[in-house]
C-alpha cells in the first residue's frame, strides 16, 4: 500500500454536496434574454440535480461495456455517515485473513475493511475467525476492537494461524461455513497454484460456497498461474470481488455515465502516477523481487482504471521504456532506505512509460514516476472520445473530474465530497451475497487478472528495452 496519504474521509461536514460547473442552458430563439456585458462570460455553479436510477442488477464483470446502471449511482451519497442504520436480521459471519493495515487501518490512509463491514452490517456482523501467522498481532487488534462499540462483532472471534486450522475447528465443532471471507494477506500468498501461494485454490476446496473479497493485485506469481486460479473460481461459481476501489469513485462512475449516455467510443486513455518516494521507507517496495516493482505494486490501480475505460488490451502491442537507477536522470537524492543492500538487478526503475493498443483500436498510455518528495502524490487519468475530454485529478485525496464537451471550450468541474469508494465496494459485495439493492461487483477476479497481466507486460517490456550501464 506504500506511504500514500489519503484524505477521502477527512472532509468537512459543511461541504457534503456534489458540485458541478455546468454549461448554461441553451436559450430558445423566441425568448431571448439580454445579459449585461460583464456577466456574459460568467460560469454557473449549481448543485447537481438528482438522477433517479433503478437498482443495479448483479453482474459478474466490471468491464468497459457495463452501463452506469450496473455501477454506482453517481447521485447517491456513498460515505458511511450518509447511510441509513443497518437493518436488523440474522448474523452475517465473516472470516478475515490478515491482521494488517488493509484489514484494520493505519495512519497511512483510509483503507480499513473491518471498519466498512462494521458500518454496513451493524450488530449483524460476527467475525468468527481472524487468520494470521502472527497470532500475537491478531490478538492485539482484536483486543482493541473488544474495547470499542463494535465489541459484539469480535467478542467470540477465534484466532488461527492458517485457514486449514480454522476449517478443522469448524468440522470438530460441526459449525457452519462463513458467509464471506475477506482476504487481506500479502499477495505473495495468493493468486498462485503452488503450495504457499495457492490461497484461493485452498479456499475453493475448503469453503466452496462462500463469497470471497480479495485485495489487489491478485498475486505476485506468474500471469498464467493467476489465469488458472481465475478459471477455477469461474468454474466453481463463487461471488468474488477484488479491491480496485477507484472504480467505485463517483467521479469514475460519472465518466462511465457520460460515455454511455452519449454513446461514445473511447479513443485514448492517458494515466500518470507520480509517487512521493521520500516517504516510502519500506525496503521491500524498492526491491523488485519482493513487491514486484512500482508498476505492479503501485501503478496497478491506474492500469486498472485505464482498462476500465479502454477495454481489453492487445498485450502483444505493449511497448515501454524506463529510467534506471544507473542512468543520470535516475539518480535520486532522498531515498529513505539503504539501496546498496539491494542487488543492482533488483533495484526498481525511477520512471516507466508505456504505450499500448486496446482491442478496439484505441490507444492507452501510462507513466509511473518515482520522482516527487514530501508526502503528496500527483495522479491523474485522461479519457478522450469524439468531442470529449474527461480528466480525473487526484483520485486518492480530493477526486475532481473535469469534462470538456462538444460546443463548449470550457471545462465542467465535478466534485463529490460525500464519497467513500472503500465502503461502496464492501456494500456492493454484501448486497451481491444477500440480494441487496446495489448488487454490483465492478472488479471480478477475471477482470483483475487482466490488469495484472497488463502491469507485468509493462514491466517486462521496459526491462527488455533497457540500455545496459556503460
Amino acid at each position: 500500500m506504500s506511504a500514500l496519504r489519503t484524505t477521502l474521509l477527512r472532509n468537512s461536514p459543511n461541504h457534503f454536496r456534489s458540485l458541478s460547473t455546468l454549461r448554461p442552458l441553451a436559450l430558445k430563439a423566441n425568448s431571448p434574454i439580454k445579459l449585461p456585458l460583464a456577466s456574459q462570460s460568467l460560469r454557473f455553479l449549481n448543485t447537481t440535480p438528482a438522477v433517479f436510477i433503478n437498482p443495479s442488477r448483479s453482474v459478474g464483470d466490471g468491464g468497459p461495456d457495463d452501463i452506469p446502471h450496473h455501477g454506482v449511482n453517481v447521485d447517491k451519497k456513498s460515505r458511511m455517515d450518509f447511510q441509513p442504520p443497518p437493518e436488523p436480521g440474522a448474523d452475517f459471519n465473516v472470516v478475515m485473513i490478515g491482521a494488517g493495515n488493509i484489514m484494520f487501518g493505519s495512519d497511512e490512509g483510509p483503507w480499513n475493511h473491518s471498519f466498512r463491514f462494521e458500518h454496513k452490517l451493524g450488530p449483524r456482523l460476527k467475525v468468527t475467525a481472524l487468520i494470521d501467522p502472527s497470532t500475537a498481532r491478531a490478538e492485539q487488534v482484536l483486543e482493541g476492537k473488544r474495547q470499542s462499540f463494535v465489541e459484539s462483532a469480535y467478542k467470540d472471534t477465534k484466532v488461527f494461524k492458517t485457514i486449514d486450522d480454522y476449517h478443522t475447528y469448524l468440522e470438530d465443532k460441526n459449525e457452519a461455513d462463513p458467509d464471506a471471507i475477506v482476504v487481506g494477506c500479502p499477495p505473495a500468498y495468493r493468486g498462485g497454484t503452488t503450495k504457499g501461494t495457492d490461497l484461493e485454490m485452498n479456499l475453493i476446496k475448503l469453503f466452496p460456497k462462500t463469497a470471497y473479497f480479495v485485495e489487489k493485485p491478485v498475486g505476485t506469481g506468474t500471469v498464467q498461474a493467476a489465469k488458472e486460479v481465475t478459471q477455477h473460481l469461474i468454474n466453481n461459481g463463487n461471488i468474488v470481488s477484488v479491491g480496485y476501489m477507484l472504480r467505485y469513485l463517483r467521479c469514475v462512475q460519472k465518466m462511465k455515465q457520460i460515455i454511455h449516455e452519449n454513446n461514445l467510443t473511447v479513443m485514448a486513455t492517458n494515466a500518470r502516477y507520480s509517487c512521493a518516494y521520500e516517504a516510502i521507507a519500506k525496503p521491500a517496495w524498492w526491491n523488485k523481487a519482493i513487491d514486484m516493482g512500482p508498476v505492479i505494486e503501485q501503478g496497478t490501480h491506474f492500469c486498472d482504471l485505464s482498462r476500465y475505460f479502454g477495454g481489453d488490451v492487445d498485450i502483444d502491442s505493449v511497448v515501454a521504456r524506463s529510467v534506471e537507477f544507473y542512468e543520470k536522470p535516475g539518480q535520486l537524492s532522498k531515498i529513505p532506505v539503504d539501496e546498496s543492500k539491494i542487488p543492482e538487478e533488483l533495484r526498481i526503475p525511477r520512471l516507466t512509460s508505456a504505450v499500448w493498443k486496446y482491442s478496439n483500436g484505441a490507444v492507452g498510455s501510462f507513466t509511473h514516476a518515482v520522482a516527487l518528495q514530501g508526502h503528496a502524490y500527483a495522479c491523474e487519468i485522461e479519457v478522450w472520445a469524439d468531442g470529449y475530454l474527461m480528466r480525473l485529478v487526484d483520485p486518492y485525496n480530493a477526486p475532481t473530474l473535469y469534462v470538456r464537451r462538444p460546443g463548449d471550450d470550457h471545462e465542467e468541474r465535478h466534485v463529490y465530497t460525500d464519497d467513500d469508494p472503500f465502503f461502496s465496494e464492501v456494500s456492493s459485495f454484501i448486497d451481491c451475497i444477500e440480494g441487496g439493492p446495489d448488487a454490483h461487483i465492478l472488479s471480478s477476479f477475471e477482470d483483475a487478472t487482466k490488469t495484472y497481466e497488463l502491469t507485468w507486460a509493462i514491466r517486462l517490456a521496459s526491462e527488455a528495452a533497457r540500455v545496459p550501464p556503460s
